[in-house]
């Protein structure tokens, strides 16, 4: 059984105009282990999904299921790091990512939550700047915290929207290998939501599209670990990269690098 599964899933908004449909009969299904990339145009609900799946907000039509049940709210088990960082900017480092570790440790010890948030801190190189405020970091650093503070909470789903958009060419591509090397080593379920084409392809096993005329899910058989170098010179990669593009469309992405 699927660990995430959304049937026909439908989700519109009412404005000045009337309702906009913003997704129409998604289907999606999540194995565990899997890290699944969403993409597809602004506009095409990659982050409503996410939200709906999160148990944010509720769709207005179909089936979302965790683990075999309703999902009807937020819940640890299905952590969120977002675009923007949200950290409390009156907090240090560890104190943010402490906020974390306490929604999974009921019944630990102190000393427990105080080792558990150092390892989570340590996990994305932060321990240098465990003391230090949001203000005082650079916005590289900033994400690391916001990842570290998603994987503190132990969630089976990781829901990464976008989370490197933001950042610079050179702390992006160190943290896309940061997160691989993460995701592998603690077996964790992912969806990665991108406009990224490229970033797809490196870290996912498996891309779905929105927006486009037809929807897809195109499995990424290419072997792990993924080095960046040489990457997109792979036949396979190659040929990964051309059935997303068709699947959506008239949608125009940057030639591979």
């Amino acid at each position: 059984m699927a660990l995430l599964e959304l049937r026909d899933v439908g989700k519109r908004y009412r404005g000045p105009r009337g309702a906009q449909t913003v997704l129409d009969g998604v289907d999606l299904t999540v194995d565990e282990g899997e890290l699944v990339a969403i993409i597809g145009p602004s506009g095409s609900g990659k982050t409503t999904l996410v939200s709906i799946v999160a148990g944010l907000i509720e769709a207005d039509e179909g089936t979302a299921r965790f683990d075999g049940k309703p999902i009807d709210g937020p819940r640890p088990e299905r952590g969120v790091i977002f675009q923007s960082y949200s950290l409390l900017p009156w907090l240090t480092v560890e104190a943010n990512v402490g906020l974390a570790v306490d929604t999974v440790a009921r019944g630990r010890s102190a000393e427990w939550r105080r080792v558990r948030t150092a390892h989570w801190v340590g996990l994305v190189g932060l321990a240098a700047a465990a003391t230090k405020r949001p203000g005082e970091l650079s916005g590289g650093m900033r994400q690391r915290v916001a990842v570290a503070r998603g994987l503190a909470m132990e969630p089976r789903l990781l829901l990464l929207d976008e989370p490197f958009s933001a950042l610079d060419a050179l702390t992006r591509a160190t943290l896309q290998d940061e997160l691989a090397g993460i995701l592998a080593a603690g077996d964790r379920t992912a969806i990665l939501v991108t406009n990224d084409l490229d970033e797809a392809v490196l870290l996912a096993d498996r891309i779905v599209t929105l927006g486009g005329p037809k929807g897809a899910s195109i499995a990424v058989d290419l072997p792990r670990p993924r080095a960046r170098r040489g990457l997109s010179q792979l036949p396979a990669y190659q040929r990964i990269r051309r059935a997303v593009v068709e699947h959506l469309g008239a949608v125009r992405w940057p030639a591979a690098s």
